[in-house]
C-alpha cells in the first residue's frame, strides 16, 4: 500500500474507473439518504452521486483549497433549499466509509505492502480532509442561515413599526410588544426617514401596547424625541403605562421636555383631528 498510495491521482482514478461499484457501495452505506436522492435533485438541483465523486477526488488528492470552496458552495446550497442536515452528515460519513473500502480494494488488487507509519499517515490525511469538508460545510450553512434570519428579522422589525398617516400632516405610530436595543434602532431609523419623506408635522406615538422597556431603551427613546423636534415635527406620547411611568420617575427620565403626553390614543386623535385646519 505504501508506495502505490503515495500516488494520489492513481487512487482517485481507480475510484472514477469503478464509478458504478462506488455508487452502489455508497448507496448501500447511506440507506436513508439513498431514498431521497431524486427528491434532493428536484428540490435543490443537487446531484448527490456526482458531488460525492468530486468530493472523493478532492479528498484523495488532498486538494485542500478546492475542498474548502466546494464545502462552502454545498453549505449554501443546502441552507438555501432547507435540506436536512442529518441527511448530509449521514451522506458524508457514508462517503468516508466507502472511500476506505475502495482504498482497501485498491490495496488488495495491486498487492502492495505498507508499514504502520505509512498507514497512519494515510488515515490522518484522508480523515482530516473529510473533517475539513464537514467543518467548512457547516460553517457555510450556518452563516447563510444567520444572514437569512437577520434579513427576515429586519423585515419583521420594519413591519412592526407601522407609521400610519391619518391626515396630510399627522401620523400615528402604535408600538406593540417588547422594545430592545435592536428594535429601538429600527424605530429611530423609520421615524426619522418617514418624517422627512411624508412631511409629518405631528407624530403621535402610542405606547399602550408596549410590554417592557429597560431604562437604557427609555433613555434612547428620550433622545429620539429630541431628534423628532429637531426635524420640525411635534411628538405626542399616548398610552404610557403605570409601570413604565414609575420606572421613569425612579430613574429621573422624563419625556416632557421633548414631547406632549396625552392619556389615550383615541382621545388624542379626536383632539388633533378637530384642531387640524380644513383645506
Amino acid at each position: 500500500m505504501g508506495t502505490t498510495f503515495e500516488d494520489k491521482k492513481e487512487i482517485s482514478a481507480f475510484i472514477v474507473a469503478n464509478r458504478k461499484n462506488f455508487q452502489d457501495k455508497l448507496l448501500s452505506e447511506a440507506v436513508n439518504v439513498g431514498s431521497k436522492i431524486d427528491d434532493i435533485l428536484k428540490k435543490g438541483n443537487i446531484d448527490l452521486l456526482k458531488n460525492a465523486e468530486k468530493l472523493v477526488v478532492y479528498i484523495a488528492e488532498s486538494h485542500e483549497k478546492e475542498l474548502e470552496e466546494f464545502a462552502k458552495i454545498e453549505g449554501v446550497a443546502w441552507a438555501e433549499h432547507s435540506l436536512t442536515l442529518a441527511f448530509k452528515l449521514e451522506w458524508v460519513q457514508a462517503i468516508r466509509r466507502t472511500l476506505w473500502h475502495f482504498l482497501y480494494e485498491y490495496d488488495k488488487m495491486y498487492e502492495t505492502q505498507t508499514d504502520r507509519e505509512e498507514f497512519y499517515e494515510l488515515e490522518k490525511r484522508i480523515n482530516d480532509n473529510v473533517d475539513r469538508f464537514l467543518n467548512n460545510f457547516f460553517i457555510s450553512y450556518s452563516d447563510f442561515k444567520d444572514q437569512q434570519l437577520l434579513s427576515q428579522r429586519k423585515l419583521v422589525e420594519h413591519l412592526s413599526v407601522p407609521i400610519i398617516p391619518i391626515s396630510s400632516m399627522i401620523a400615528v405610530l402604535p408600538l406593540i410588544g417588547t422594545i430592545d436595543s435592536y428594535r429601538i434602532q429600527t424605530i429611530e431609523e423609520k421615524i426619522l426617514m418617514n418624517i422627512a419623506s411624508l412631511k409629518i408635522q405631528t407624530l403621535i406615538i402610542d405606547m399602550s401596547g408596549v410590554a417592557e422597556m429597560e431604562i437604557d431603551i427609555i433613555v434612547h427613546l428620550q433622545r429620539l424625541l429630541g431628534g423628532i423636534n429637531m426635524m420640525g415635527c411635534e411628538a405626542v406620547m399616548t398610552g404610557l403605562r403605570v409601570d413604565l411611568v414609575r420606572k421613569m420617575i425612579h430613574s429621573g427620565v422624563s419625556f416632557e421636555k421633548d414631547a406632549l403626553t396625552k392619556g389615550t390614543l383615541q382621545q388624542t386623535l379626536r383632539e388633533y383631528l378637530v384642531l387640524e385646519p380644513c383645506k
